[in-house]
């Protein structure tokens, strides 16, 4: 399974690639989307969709993982983020990629253990858990790689559950 996790943002949106092989995730690439600041807003947008298209076009993901938008106190900030979310989720939906969406605690939550971990230690287990040499940069990248992890891991959770009840179907609970 191929999992795109994207940190949305008007300036830089984080992007992450991981697979999961076995019982465990592999890294395959993280980066940003950046945007020039004196740019329209519908260039940028338009930018940002494009990148998600050619990244879905490239690593062909199963699944799209992506952070709910959080609430700023700067309401032109939150809503420059929610039209570049909405143009990466158009995307998603244009090549027919399911659509996972996750808070932030969420995420602190299914990467390192802890709902209110400071973004340094989601970091350190992002570099932990896919082995990496260092904490993958910009911050946008390392967070949309715990976003892709978060997703991995709730969806590998789901189908063991799944697998349990069945086999305790078969076996009639015992």
């Amino acid at each position: 399974m191929v999992i795109l996790g994207i940190d949305p943002g008007i300036a830089t949106t984080g992007f992450g690639v991981c697979r999961k092989v076995k019982d465990r995730f592999e890294y395959v690439n993280c980066g940003v989307i950046e945007t020039a600041k004196g740019q329209r807003v519908e260039a940028r947008i338009r930018h940002v969709h494009d990148c998600v298209i050619r990244l879905i076009e490239t690593y062909r993901p199963e699944a799209m993982a992506i952070e709910e938008l959080f609430f700023h106190n700067n309401q032109k900030t939150v809503i420059n983020v929610a039209q570049s979310r909405g143009v990466i989720l158009l995307a998603a939906e244009e090549m027919g990629v399911p659509i996972f969406e996750y808070t932030p605690l969420q995420v602190k939550q299914s990467v390192v253990g802890f709902g209110r971990a400071e973004k340094r230690q989601v970091m350190e287990m992002v570099r932990i858990l896919f082995r990496l040499p260092g904490v993958p940069r910009p911050d946008d990248a390392a967070d949309a790689l715990a976003i892709a992890l978060t997703h991995g891991y709730r969806c590998s959770n789901k189908i063991a559950r799944l697998q349990t009840l069945a086999d305790s179907k078969k076996t009639g609970g015992r």
